[in-house]
């Protein structure tokens, strides 16, 4: 993990003495910028992007909870001015040709199957296969299990960097009109979609650098890939800053924070959560947020106590009106109630405004979507970035935020002027309007905001404490850290990660039970139907070569090898099954092996994606132990580990003996398991239940046993 940036993170007469970061508590880095600029709504932030990627002349790295190959990359207006393509992938592929020296690197979470409907299937192959080879797409999955990768962020040249909330994906574009309806908010399936609000942060400079080395960062994490940092070569290099974009900010620090959790034996880093409650601790008159999420009663607490230690203190705080999917009704929308619940017990909820926006237009009335995660502290505090204000965000997914600590009379003038952007954009009224209205009322901003006049864009309370949540699924959709915890595993074995094991292995037992029950009530579960099937099967005279080929064809498909290891053992029966098994899977990684030797480490890069770095760290060392080793502490698929083995060109002697040895183990226990499973399925009895879920236990204690000896050989010889 990253602790330390790389070179001075700020110029000394750039922080104040009673300055409110802290570097290493609530703050990763404060670095200087030349200039810096809030994009308020995807449309800017789109435009400004296009432009900057259109001067790229090294590197574009995109980090991201989500990415999209076919969403708009379009300005404000929907349309762009240049003579590239619109969609994004296509839009790279055209960078990309027209500069041989540019490279494009996109790191996309590896999502949890519960996000399929809301992203596009298969990114990689409509990214990576489809576009040229300098553009490069790892899904990133080395983070905690059931965490997100949520930064979204991208470097230029470490010249210019965006941070913020707004991933290039689907469903995000719209324009500070928010009109009811718009016909330019179209999906790539054709779909239209609700206004959609947001805010996005580009800087300059020493900020930009910094924003590169985390992203470089997360990429090796990722990869095991080292990015070596652009070379700074000023003569005739184009200035990536978008033309168009007239800074709001010059000359300042910008303050980076970090959430990164827990994970193989590293503390968690939770600046953003420590500046939230910082920030509240600074505020005199007025706390302005906009975030999707409210679930944080820590901080509840924290603005409680500063509304008693201010009388004059006021928060407008602007969510979504609800959220439609079931586990964030279940988990956000309830942890949004207790927040408010935690203010009411504190006699300070009458000078806290809880709304959320909403559009007319033509008699059509619609919420606005609001995903921004924005803070802004009086005059003061500006922060704009990826993190909720839930638990997920301060010790479970990994965010990142910019605040800029207003210095100067001009810098102080000109964060008040976004604040009223911010808020002029969900009431209908010009900055400067919202602005008088404040000064006239001696900033009391919800008297300033009762003496403006009705416009087709209102803020509505919103009405949480009149909906019933029967059930909390707060401790699984929103977690305030990993599900497991990482530093006692570190002190109890060499490797931190037996317990997402276990919780995988309690999961596979549980579908396997569900499946059984699936089966038992199905129509065509008849015992004595299947026990002749399954000897039908296995008396056919080409049935083992028809087995021997079924795995030498599921291994060039990535089918998985222990799917079809307790298929052969159920047909056959325990030892029979188990021979055909081990023959077929050996052959499967031989033929795998050849295959991966005959396109070479280059190809198969490009076919496989940049993760392929890391199994190829894993078998540096070609001897028997090292593939038996990797084959009992698997470091990515079968058939990946024998692709990547063929074009490292391991010996095919060592390969072979080192496969079977490693696949042993395991298709020992799989073999005992599976013919458990056969009798379950035909007579699942309580007895048989039970000793199929010791067999299970016992097969995960030898397991660990074995990974416990191969990593304490591993650490010795290494």
């Amino acid at each position: 993990m990253m602790d330390e940036p790389v070179g001075t993170c700020a110029r000394r007469d750039d922080l104040e003495t009673d300055t409110l970061f802290e570097k290493g508590r609530n703050v990763w880095c404060v670095a200087h910028a030349d200039r810096a600029a809030p994009l308020i709504d995807a449309g800017a932030y789109f435009g400004a992007l296009r432009e900057a990627m259109i001067r790229a002349e090294k590197t574009i790295t995109i980090v991201g909870w989500d990415i999209d190959s076919q969403m708009r990359l379009v300005g404000e207006d929907g349309t762009v001015e240049d003579d590239l393509p619109e969609t994004l992938a296509a839009f790279l592929s055209e960078l990309v040709h027209r500069n041989e020296d540019l490279h494009v690197r996109l790191l996309l979470w590896d999502y949890s199957v519960i996000f399929s409907l809301e992203r596009e299937l298969a990114p990689r192959l409509r990214l990576f296969w489809t576009t040229p080879s300098r553009i490069d797409l790892c899904l990133d999955d080395e983070i905690p299990l059931g965490a997100s990768q949520h930064q979204k962020i991208v470097v230029i040249d470490d010249k210019v960097a965006f941070s913020g909330g707004l991933d290039l994906t689907r469903r995000r574009w719209d324009n500070s009109t928010h009109k009811a309806s718009d016909d330019r908010r179209v999906d790539p399936s054709g779909s239209t979609y609700a206004p959609f609000h947001d805010v996005q942060m580009v800087v300059d400079g020493e900020a930009a650098q910094r924003l590169g080395e985390l992203v470089r960062e997360r990429w090796l994490i990722a990869t095991d890939e080292t990015l070596e940092k652009p070379q700074a070569d000023d003569t005739g290099a184009q200035d990536p800053w978008p033309p168009s974009l007239a800074p709001d900010f010059t000359d300042l620090p910008i303050a980076i924070s970090r959430t990164v959790p827990s994970q193989h034996g590293s503390p968690a880093v939770t600046e953003v959560e420590k500046l939230w409650y910082d920030m509240v601790g600074r505020a005199q008159r007025l706390v302005y947020i906009e975030n999707q999420y409210l679930t944080v009663q820590p901080f509840a607490e924290k603005l409680a106590q500063r509304m008693k230690e201010k009388p004059e203190l006021q928060a407008l705080i602007v969510v979504p009106e609800t959220y439609p999917e079931l586990l964030a009704k279940a988990s956000m929308l309830e942890g949004r109630q207790r927040f408010m619940q935690v203010l009411r017990n504190a006699d300070v909820a009458d000078r806290v405004r809880l709304v959320y926006p909403r559009a007319e237009d033509d008699g059509v009335n619609v919420p606005i979507m609001v995903h921004a995660k924005v803070m802004v502290i009086d005059d003061t505090l500006l922060r704009i970035g990826s993190a909720n204000l839930s638990n997920r965000s301060i010790g479970f997914d990994s965010e990142c935020d910019l605040t800029i600590e207003a210095r100067s009379d001009a810098e102080r003038e000109s964060l008040a002027h976004i604040r009223n952007r911010l808020i002029g954009e969900h009431v209908g009224i010009a900055p400067e309007v919202l602005q008088q209205e404040l000064d006239a009322a001696d900033g009391a901003l919800f008297t300033a905001l009762d003496a403006l006049p009705e416009t087709r864009r209102t803020l509505h309370p919103v009405r949480d404490e009149e909906i019933d949540i029967p059930m909390s699924l707060g401790p699984i959709g929103d977690p305030p850290e990993p599900l497991y915890d990482l530093k006692a595993a570190a002190r109890a074995a060499p490797d931190p990660r037996w317990w997402p094991t276990i919780v995988r292995v309690c999961i596979a037992v549980g579908v396997i039970g569900l499946a059984i029950l699936a089966w038992r009530h199905s129509p065509v579960s008849d015992p004595q139907k299947v026990g002749e099937l399954f000897r039908s099967l296995s008396a056919h005279p080409w049935a083992p070569a028809l087995v021997i080929g079924a795995f030498i064809g599921g291994g060039l498909v990535f089918f998985p090898v222990t799917v079809l290891i307790l298929a052969t053992v159920a047909v056959f029966g325990s030892w029979v099954g188990m021979l055909l098994a081990a023959t077929g899977a050996t052959l499967s990684a031989a033929a795998t092996y050849l295959v991966g030797r005959g396109i070479g480490q280059r190809t198969l890069r490009r076919i496989v994606g940049p993760r392929i770095s890391r199994v190829r760290h894993g078998i540096s060392d070609h001897g028997i132990i090292t593939i038996a080793s990797i084959r009992l502490v698997p470091v990515a698929p079968f058939t990946l580990v024998n692709l990547v083995a063929g074009a490292a060109r391991v010996r095919f002697f060592d390969y072979v003996i080192g496969t079977l040895l490693g696949l042993a183990p395991g298709l020992l226990t799989m073999t005992l398991l599976a013919q458990q499973v056969s009798q379950l399925i035909n007579e699942p009895t309580a007895g048989r239940i039970a000793l199929f879920a010791g067999l299970v236990v016992v097969w995960g204690a030898f397991l660990f046993a074995l990974q416990f000896l191969v990593r304490r050989f591993r650490q010795a010889h290494s």
